[in-house]
């Protein structure tokens, strides 16, 4: 065969050659909401294998191709290099961040960024993986720490395959699987969102992210930067960024008759697919973003959000097998592949003996694929291997190929074994096309059939026979036996292993993982991340006062506070890397009619929420099973075993699940007075919601929208309109208002002289007259829109303070509370009673109860106390002979008012007497319910209520 300098791209789509299709311009005319995803229902089918059929003469296809940016460059270069972009070996940087990776899928999925993680350890980077609960003990063993996201990627993976893009079949929906798959994915997002900031589950060591990194399916990713305010990374193994070089990998485009071009098609092709999976997970995903007091993302917005927003991506494949494409800009990077550290293998007996038996094997194998008819399949490739003379160890995988037969002179069924070594003794590969499998074939320069079942495996097969090294993709209901032979004689052609040996050259030195650590710092807004006074540390407070701005870290806004330099009143939660999301509009019309639309539904639904919360709270609830038990009694020996049992009030490790004890009246009427509570608190939301929607729809969003829509409107005609930045307040509101004003003056004053200029040169003087129409349209529209800008920034301003009707804990507050209670803790431990003023408020109240809700006594003496001075005075003299140390778990936190939070904590602990031998030790647990007040902008506890659930003493 053969072979050129560079892969050929393969054909993704036969559309009939009549010329370029117009690109530029946007969309004229937005669809409502209901009628666009009728639209896309219409444009896009579901298949059995994960991937999707789009049909391009569709009239959302249509309209879609509008909006494909215009060509700058040529499409297909033919002298692209394609060795990997130029990077600096290492980038060097001191900054020292706390990061979490975020990563749903396989094992196969997970790999790659368990060696990224390790990478990233080396460079000084604290690591969290997050991901499935299945891979724990494989994250753990590797170094990384280790955070469970819930749920279960083989039922992932087989519900995309029966349902691809979230279009369930009939079956699906009578089975109630929907449901359930719909719920998995909001338990992740929830998880994802508590992965950035929950201390480890191991050691307790506090964690909040200062950078993100996630693949796209994880889904979280942005919304959780968008929380924090910290950099996002996206990295991924199948291209995922809108490009016209090829289509998505998950897409099957049909012509039926269009116009339009390959290229429009295959860049139209990812917004329909983003699309798809924004309708099945759009509700799902903007009802947690309510739960971090994040607005709604319009349907307009949700789909390629990261791309709108410009996020840097590293797509984590070798350029010499698919180069970068010329349309990307340059925030997105083709780094490589990425490889862990082979692991040492020692061959079993029976597989060292076949391998020096005879000349290589090929090897054929599917992984973790599950086939219905294993023993069809086997004698397929058997018949096949015969046919072409060659010997073959074939691998048994989840499918039990070859069932009991040890093989024999020609074929070996082989159990689990390193592709890293594997590979090494074979002379080519036939596989499913997994990301991995793929790049660990072509790394060890074996030609290589991909015999693909769903998803991207036909991507990486149409990549692979671009690039010489294996035959077309042969799909998995097409196998048979005389096609798997004609690929494994292509396999062994001298073609084929030249293609493959050329591919394995470039990537051995492509070094794909330190080349995504380097683009992962490259990207990072470094000058604004690094505190002023420790620029090793990442800055976590903002220090504003008297014209001064310092980013502080947290350890120097600790030490600072301690010095008395500045008060946690002076400080703000520091955002490194703020994210904007805005609705753009497209002209006043849809713009209005999408707004009235938008408040109308939060209407109807916060006024049915007045009547529906009560009933939900009230609704009988089948209780889960509990089974008795009886509290263990521990025995008192002497003052200072007594002293130890009572003093102990601290905690219990977050997860131990204890028996419960039968409800008292107490706890009965407790639980009625919650329900009541929780009753009025859900009317009161909506009310609240009412009043909300109701002042922010009619007095903020339908003026603003219209606004936006007017100064957008050159659009349409082709003009260019200038962008004056997102409007978050009163202060932000005045610099773009006259921002917008100055360009509007400059640019509409020379529109009315320059558009009949070029109309004039275009068409004459026809041409020229609508230059005058166009110059005093765009005048009108671009100063217009001043006015509003301003009044939407003082909107901004008062719809804060109705807000909070609805408001999660802003991470700035939960950040303090969460300092504060580790203080809490320490100041304990150590005895340093006096420093308790600066956490609690002077009339803090305290309660100390059993499970019953009986108080906690000692003596005469009740663990109950109305202020702070009385509570620290009585641990101050019971602690002189005991020690305790305590850790605690992660809060829930629920912000009830502008300046309350309520916080409860699970926590455990170990107190002691402190003598050198004897003395008694114990272990007890409960949790603490809490009330935080605001008072100017820092918090302080307002009361504590600590339920001890067990104390048991140790024997010593």
């Amino acid at each position: 065969m053969p072979q050129n300098d560079q892969p050929q791209q393969p054909s993704y789509l036969e559309l009939p050659a009549n010329g370029e299709h117009d690109d530029s311009g946007p969309l004229a005319n937005e669809l409502p909401q209901y009628e666009a995803l009728a639209e896309l229902e219409a444009t896009t089918t579901g298949r059995g294998d994960g991937r999707v059929d789009i049909d391009l003469s569709s009239r959302i296809a249509r309209r879609l191709s509008r909006l494909v940016p215009a060509e700058k460059r040529p499409l297909f270069h033919e002298h692209r290099p394609h060795a990997p972009p130029e990077y600096t070996e290492t980038i060097e940087t001191s900054l020292r961040l706390i990061i979490v990776i975020q990563v749903v899928g396989s094992r196969g999925d997970v790999q790659p960024f368990v060696a990224l993680g390790t990478e990233l350890q080396r460079h000084g980077h604290r690591v969290r993986l997050a991901t499935h609960g299945q891979f724990d003990k494989f994250v753990r063993d590797s170094g990384l720490e280790f955070f469970s996201i819930g749920g279960d990627p083989a039922e992932l993976m087989a519900y995309m395959v029966k349902n691809p893009g979230l279009f369930p079949s009939m079956k699906t929906l009578r089975g109630g699987e929907i449901q359930r798959k719909r719920k998995m994915v909001d338990e992740m997002l929830h998880k994802c969102w508590r992965s950035c900031i929950e201390p480890d589950d191991l050691t307790g060591r506090p964690f909040v992210a200062d950078a993100i990194i996630a693949n796209p399916p994880s889904f979280a990713h942005i919304h959780c930067a968008q929380a924090l305010g910290v950099p996002l990374h996206l990295m991924f193994t199948m291209p995922w960024t809108s490009t016209r070089e090829f289509c998505h990998p998950l897409a099957n485009l049909r012509a039926n008759g269009s116009d339009m071009s390959a290229s429009a098609a295959n860049y139209v092709s990812y917004s329909l697919v983003e699309w798809m999976t924004w309708q099945g997970l759009g509700d799902i995903i903007n009802a947690w973003r309510g739960t971090l007091d994040l607005e709604t993302i319009p349907f307009s917005e949700g789909p390629c959000l990261t791309e709108t927003l410009g996020v840097p991506v590293t797509y984590c494949w070798s350029p010499a097998l698919v180069p970068k494409p010329a349309d990307w800009p340059e925030n997105i990077d083709v780094c490589g592949f990425f490889f862990r550290d082979a692991p040492s293998y020692q061959p079993e007996a029976s597989l060292a003996n076949f391998l020096s038996s005879g000349p290589p094997p090929v090897y054929i194998g599917f992984g973790s694929i599950v086939i219905d008819d294993p023993d069809k399949l086997t004698e397929t490739i058997l018949e096949a291997v015969r046919a072409t003379g060659t010997r073959a160890i074939v691998s048994r995988g989840w499918s039990k190929l070859g069932g009991d037969s040890p093989g024999d002179d020609q074929v070996f069924f082989l159990g689990d074994c390193p592709h890293e070594w594997l590979f090494q003794q074979v002379t080519a590969v036939i596989h499913h096309g997994g990301a991995g499998t793929t790049a660990c074939g072509l790394l060890n320069a074996k030609p290589t059939t991909i015999v693909p079942f769903f998803g991207d495996q036909p991507f990486w097969g149409n990549m692979v026979h671009a690039g010489g090294a294996g035959p077309a993709p042969i799909p998995f209901k097409a196998l048979d036996s005389n096609n798997l032979a004609e690929a494994i004689r292509f396999c062994l052609t001298p073609e084929a292993s030249a293609a493959a040996r050329q591919i394995a050259d470039k990537m051995s030195s492509e070094a794909g993982v330190r080349r995504a650590v380097a683009s992962f710092h490259a990207n990072l807004p470094l000058n604004d991340m690094r505190c002023d006074l420790l620029p090793n540390l990442p800055a976590a407070w903002l220090y504003e006062k008297k014209g001064k701005h310092v980013k502080l870290s947290k350890m120097a806004a600790e030490m600072l506070v301690q010095e008395e330099k500045v008060s946690w009143k002076d400080l703000k939660y520091y955002q490194s890397q703020p994210v904007h999301i805005e609705n753009k509009r497209w002209d006043p019309v849809t713009a209005a009619l999408s707004s009235l639309t938008s408040t109308s539904i939060g209407l109807v639904t916060s006024t049915a929420d007045i009547i529906v919360k009560p009933i939900q709270a009230f609704r009988p609830t089948t209780p889960s099973g509990s089974r008795p038990s009886s509290r263990e009694g521990a025995s008192r020996s002497g003052d200072t075993l007594e002293r130890a049992s009572a003093d102990d009030v601290f905690g219990r490790p977050a997860g131990i699940d204890l028996p419960s004890a039968p409800k008292s009246t107490h706890e009965k009427e407790h639980h009625h007075q919650h329900r009541a509570l929780t009753a009025v608190k859900g009317s009161a939301l909506g009310v609240g919601g009412f009043f909300k929607y109701y002042y922010r729809g009619l007095l903020l969003d339908l003026p603003y929208a219209v606004t936006e829509g007017m100064r957008n409107a050159p659009k349409l005609y082709g003009g260019k309109v200038y962008d004056p930045g997102a409007v978050t307040d009163w202060k932000s509101g005045g610099i773009a208002a006259g921002k917008n004003f100055a360009h509007g003056m400059v640019e509409g004053i020379g529109g009315i002289v320059m558009e009949p200029v070029r109309g004039a040169k275009k068409e004459g003087a026809a041409g020229a007259a609508k230059g005058v129409g166009i110059g005093l349209l765009n005048l009108g529209t671009k100063l217009s829109s001043v006015g509003p800008l301003l009044a939407r920034a003082n909107g901004l301003a008062i719809h804060s303070t109705f807000y909070f009707i609805e408001m999660a804990v802003p991470p700035e507050a939960a950040a303090i509370i969460q300092r504060k209670k580790a203080q809490y803790c320490r100041f304990a431990d150590s005895n340093q009673w006096d420093r308790f003023d600066s956490i609690m408020l002077p009339d803090a109240t305290f309660l100390f109860h059993n499970p019953d809700g009986s108080v906690i006594t000692k003596g005469d003496i009740e663990y109950s106390w109305s202020s702070t001075k009385d509570w620290v005075a009585f641990f101050e003299n019971e602690f002189r002979a005991v020690q305790a140390i305590h850790i605690i778990g992660p809060a829930e936190m629920e912000q009830i008012a502008p300046d309350e939070i309520k916080a409860i904590w699970a926590v455990t602990y170990h107190a002691g007497t402190k003598e050198h031998e004897g003395g008694v030790h114990g272990t007890g647990g409960g949790h603490y319910h809490e009330t935080w007040k605001k008072v100017g902008d820092d918090w302080f506890m307002e009361s504590l209520r600590m339920e001890r659930l067990y104390w048991k003493v140790l024997s010593i």
